[in-house]
């Protein structure tokens, strides 16, 4: 079929033709906005789930939401590589100076990016050639303390009331918050908590692997009391067909039920993968419907391309042994990748693989879902290391 009208769209949050399945996280989304522009308390929302899933998807979706509503948004991905404080000034800075020339009386956005600009000047953020502006004088004593949490905290108090002074509510919105440090994490608790208390107009809606929960509470004890934390898991069955059934059904094509049923097993209900499979499946059918044999010949290309492309690029920064210790996870029964069975299937002692599974989890490649044992973080990625990894040794 014409390769140009395919509806399916894989890619690293790509919006799919179809977002089923997600309603309750999406009304979640819309009463903490609601109840938020109208000064009651909220929880604000941390997304957790594998990669895949569709966080970043929901991420961009929830920011339509907010922009409907008439928040003002500022969205952000998080990295190894870059400080949290880095990551919030140019935005923070562009918000306070368009505050800054909406209409209304009062000066708080004046005050802001008085207050930003201590802060930088306090954490000794370094952005390049980017000032906060020409005239402005750091405001002493705000948030120069180069303490994080302190200064944070007061940072978004001043963006804060300067988007109250203009009726204009704030969400931030945070891609792959696993990739903060402990100290950041805290200081990004502490300021959205000094946001609850005060009832002032900013929310936080973040997504991060499902180690986040735990790194939060790790954080601050009184962060599940602070935060929502909806898992993102796979489609069911009924919602996977319905992702595949719909966009095509709109164009007048349809899948057979056995289709169907061939790409919810492979996929395990995952929506990237049921974006992969539906894209590659449409290109090699002739005409509708899209036939189980249909499905089982574009499998080999999907597999292909998510080796080449989804799994290799994240293979291609694991050390040596940190790829034999993802394979001698990948060769046991998924309920039984303890820590010692790792061990066992290395050929080593338990206290020897400790550096290789802390780097891991720190490259997201990894995560602890109860004491002791390891899961991937990667939907399928253990049946890619048994095929790029044919043997252990």
């Amino acid at each position: 079929m014409d390769a140009i009208k395919n509806p399916f769209s894989p890619g690293a949050g790509s919006p799919p033709p179809e977002l089923v399945g997600r309603a309750s996280i999406l009304e979640l989304a819309r009463i903490l906005l609601g109840r938020v522009q109208a000064k009651r308390p909220e929880k604000s929302i941390l997304l957790t789930g594998l990669r895949g899933v569709g966080k970043t998807v929901l991420l961009n979706e929830i920011e339509r939401l907010a922009v409907r509503a008439g928040y003002r948004t500022l969205i952000v991905e998080a990295h190894e590589h870059k400080s949290l404080a880095a990551l919030l000034v140019p935005p923070l800075r562009k918000l306070l100076f368009e505050l800054d020339r909406m209409a209304g009386m009062g000066d708080k956005a004046k005050r802001g990016l008085a207050v930003l600009k201590g802060f930088m000047n306090g954490v000794k953020v370094s952005l390049g050639d980017i000032e906060v502006g020409l005239d402005i004088d750091p405001e002493k004593g705000a948030a120069d303390s180069g303490d994080l949490e302190s200064d944070l905290s007061n940072l978004f108090v001043a963006v804060a009331e300067a988007a109250e002074e203009r009726k204009t509510p704030v969400a931030l919105l945070i891609d792959e918050l696993q990739y903060f440090n402990q100290k950041e994490l805290s200081a990004l608790i502490m300021a959205m908590h000094k946001m609850q208390q005060r009832q002032l107009p900013m929310v936080l809606v973040g997504a991060g692997l499902p180690i986040l929960p735990r790194l939060a509470g790790e954080s601050k004890s009184y962060a599940e009391r602070l935060f929502s934390f909806p898992d993102i898991g796979a489609l069911s069955e009924p919602d996977a067909n319905q992702a595949l059934q719909d966009p095509t059904l709109a164009v007048g094509v349809e899948f057979e039920a056995p289709a169907l049923k061939e790409i919810f097993h492979l996929t395990q209900g995952y929506p990237y993968f049921i974006q992969e499979w539906g894209y590659q499946s449409w290109n090699r059918a002739d005409a509708s419907p899209i036939t189980l044999q249909v499905v089982q010949a574009a499998t080999a290309t999907v597999l292909q391309r998510l080796d080449e492309n989804f799994f290799r690029v994240r293979f291609d920064r694991l050390t040596p042994g940190e790829k034999k210790f993802l394979r001698a996870m990948a060769g046991l029964d998924p309920k039984a990748r303890h820590s010692s069975d790792i061990a066992d299937a290395l050929g080593v002692k338990i206290n020897s693989i400790g550096p290789a599974r802390a780097n891991l989890i720190q490259k997201g490649m990894i995560y602890s879902p109860a004491h002791g044992d390891m899961a991937f973080t990667v939907p399928l990625f253990d049946e890619f290391m048994l095929r790029v990894m044919p043997h252990l040794n």
